[in-house]
């Protein structure tokens, strides 16, 4: 079983180590060396249309799933609790439905964002500075 450990970091290291989940915080984003070995670097962006990043006791956890679909090696898999754990690769068929579904997934977060009204936005702007 492949474990991976997290490091906090505010950028991203010019070299990835093997087995080490990069997160920043302060930039929303999170990178690894892809699970299979293949050495090529994944880069997930954070944030509540893209990868969601979970601190776990027993180690980082990124949902949705890693599909390196654009690589070679098309690896897919799970980060889960410093656990890698692995998937089916897709067909192109899949892919394509998955990356439909993130697009729609997408337009519905920012539709209701915005048909809030811009004071709700204001509102959530001011309370995530003070709560930072």
């Amino acid at each position: 079983m492949i474990r991976i450990k997290l490091e906090r970091v505010r950028t991203m290291p010019a070299q990835l180590e093997p087995g080490v989940l990069y997160v920043s915080k302060e930039f929303e984003t999170a990178a690894h060396l892809c699970a299979c070995g293949c050495g090529s670097k994944v880069r997930t962006p954070l944030g509540p249309t893209e990868w969601c990043f979970t601190d776990h006791p027993q180690g980082p956890s990124l949902r949705p799933s890693i599909g390196n679909w654009q690589r070679p090696c098309k690896s897919h898999y799970w980060i889960d609790r410093g656990k890698i754990e692995w998937s089916t690769e897709w067909t192109p068929e899949q892919i394509a439905a998955g990356r439909a579904a993130e697009e729609r997934r997408r337009e519905h977060y920012y539709a209701e964002l915005y048909a809030e009204g811009w004071w709700v936005r204001v509102w959530r702007w001011l309370k995530s500075i003070m709560s930072s």
